[in-house]
């Protein structure tokens, strides 16, 4: 158990914790939550002693290991990959190399005898005979095979580095468990095996996630960062939100008796409770719901942005039509053979294994960049607008907010003045004088935010999505998806936001080296289709 009390900590005049108290237990996994700056990375880093608060303390039962997933890629670099995952099991690690140093002597005692013995049996006690092939078994799950376990950290790929960092934390069975961002830098099926990894684990899990298939997929509760308080509510990601956003307007509704109020309560918490699926942490799930009173339901005093898309007129019967795509970059080919065309109503989810693949065509369907081969077509009544992953070309000058938005003004609005803009950028949270703030000291969020202004600004009918979370914090990213879902027009996405994918697209397009597949699905049932998986690893061989 974590009992928390009194903590506060403040830097200068800014207070991120005022006199804090909660607990996590046993069995919970914990999804930390909070905009952007409310300080939930920070909260961790207290809880694992590696800043201290200015007030409060931090209590850990006697005996519990904590483990923590280490954010510094290059801390390890002198170690082998197997080793950077032993090391994560602090005291397994100090015995071995304790019991290593006394069988090297060259004047073994018998004391030295009696001591390594007493070694062997904590070794024994703490699984250690079986730890390297453990460890060696649970990178193979994270995707690290055989071959690179044996390697120095300096001598393979960042992106490697942060699976075999995730491995260290969970290995050994740790009682407390922190881990922020998990899911950063994993593909689709690794991210699916931490889900099921993590929702049977029986301890302590708190986790800082902007990933919200992942934090419905694993948690049983929601620690909620807000104005300098940390609450504790029950259920996961979903369930927080759509009982927050329900209470909210059971409060604004004035005509509805409390007993009809309270109905739709009771009746939205058996729904949630019913709908568990079969991990142990889903049945964890439904208990805590069931034994939910209405009482322990509170509105969100979240500011969400409202992300508004409004098309100048409908597409037309040729929306897109791509012949025979193909590229190449450095040598290594992202795609051929791509062969598609667009429909009304068409929101597709594109997937590849190598992000790179999407982003290129994107680039090269937007007019960025040419293909190696083929061509594409754009219908005559289309308008796009398209966000980019990279979004550094539209922040080199030091314009004030309101000066750059004005440059990106269509054709079509005859009149842009002050105001016009202003309701743009409030409409994404920028209020007040912060429309003069500089755009080349922006945030990556606060940059997003603004590419997002550019895109509503154009009243487009096809939007063009690339990886469009990133950056971004839960509110914006929970308001850019219900979005999408209910824009008129045509949604071409590609995202590591499972949620994302899964709630906006009818159509899934898989690029690859050697073709395309194109289904109309929603994106779980692709994922999960073995017939589809065949043909994938059949086109990734050829």
């Amino acid at each position: 158990m974590i009992s928390v009390r009194n903590l506060t900590l403040a830097f200068g005049k800014r207070v991120l914790f005022d006199e804090v108290n909660v607990n996590f237990v046993k069995g919970n996994c914990y999804g930390v939550i909070g905009a952007n700056g409310a300080g939930k990375s920070t909260f961790l880093k207290i809880l694992s002693g590696e800043i201290e608060p200015n007030k409060g303390t931090v209590e850990i039962t006697t005996g519990e290991r904590m483990a923590v997933l280490s954010q510094d890629q290059f801390a390890f670099d002198d170690y082998t990959v197997i080793e950077t995952v032993l090391m994560g099991y602090k005291r397994l690690w100090e015995v071995m190399h304790e019991r290593d140093a006394l069988y090297a002597k060259e004047d073994f005692t018998e004391e030295d005898g009696i001591r390594a013995g007493e070694l062997e049996a904590e070794f024994g006690e703490m699984g250690g005979y079986e730890a390297e092939s453990n460890a060696g078994s649970l990178l193979s799950s994270l995707g690290v095979n055989e071959s690179m376990q044996q390697s120095l950290m300096k001598d393979i790929p960042g992106t490697f580095k942060v699976r075999v960092l995730l491995a260290q934390a969970l290995f050994g069975n740790p009682d407390i468990l922190l881990l922020d961002e998990p899911t950063n830098g994993l593909d689709i099926e690794t991210i699916g095996w931490l889900e099921n990894f993590l929702a049977d684990y029986e301890n302590i899990v708190l986790v800082v996630s902007h990933d919200r298939h992942f934090l419905d997929a694993v948690c049983t509760h929601i620690a909620d960062v807000d104005r300098s308080k940390i609450k504790i509510f029950t259920g996961n990601y979903t369930f927080w939100y759509e009982s927050s956003q329900l209470m909210l307007r059971q409060m604004s509704d004035k005509n509805k008796k409390i007993e009809e109020k309270r109905a739709a309560l009771l009746d939205f918490i058996a729904r949630f409770s019913a709908n568990a699926s079969k991990s142990k942490q889903a049945t964890a799930r439904k208990k805590a719901l069931e034994k939910l009173t209405i009482e322990e339901i509170e509105p969100s005093n979240r500011k969400y942005p409202g992300i508004i898309f409004q098309p100048l007129r409908e597409v037309g019967n040729q929306i897109l039509h791509v012949e025979n795509l193909s590229a190449t970059v450095d040598g290594t080919k992202l795609f051929s053979k791509v062969h598609f065309t667009v429909n009304k109503g068409d929101k597709i989810a594109f997937f590849s294994r190598n992000p790179l693949a999407i982003t290129r065509l994107f680039e090269i369907i937007n007019g960025n960049i040419q293909a190696d081969s083929g061509k594409y077509e754009w219908g005559t009544t289309i308008t796009k607008a398209y966000l980019p992953i990279d979004n550094t070309a539209f922040f080199q000058e030091g314009l004030s907010l309101i000066d750059w938005l004005r440059q990106f003004v269509p054709s079509h609005v005859t009149e842009a003045d002050e105001p016009f803009l202003r309701g743009f950028l409030g409409k994404m949270l920028f209020s007040g004088d912060e429309i003069l703030k500089k755009t080349n000291v922006l945030s990556g969020g606060e940059k997003v935010r603004c590419m997002i202004s550019r895109m509503m600004l154009q009243n487009p009918n096809v939007i063009i999505l690339d990886q469009p979370t990133n950056h971004l914090d839960l509110e914006s990213i929970q308001s850019f998806n219900e979005s999408c879902q209910n824009f008129p027009g045509v949604v071409l996405i590609t995202s590591h936001d499972h949620t994302f994918m899964q709630t906006v697209a009818n159509r899934v397009i898989e690029l690859t080296p050697n073709g395309i597949i194109d289904r109309l699905t929603t994106f779980d049932d692709y994922m999960e289709d073995a017939r589809i998986h065949e043909l994938r690893e059949q086109l990734y061989k050829a």
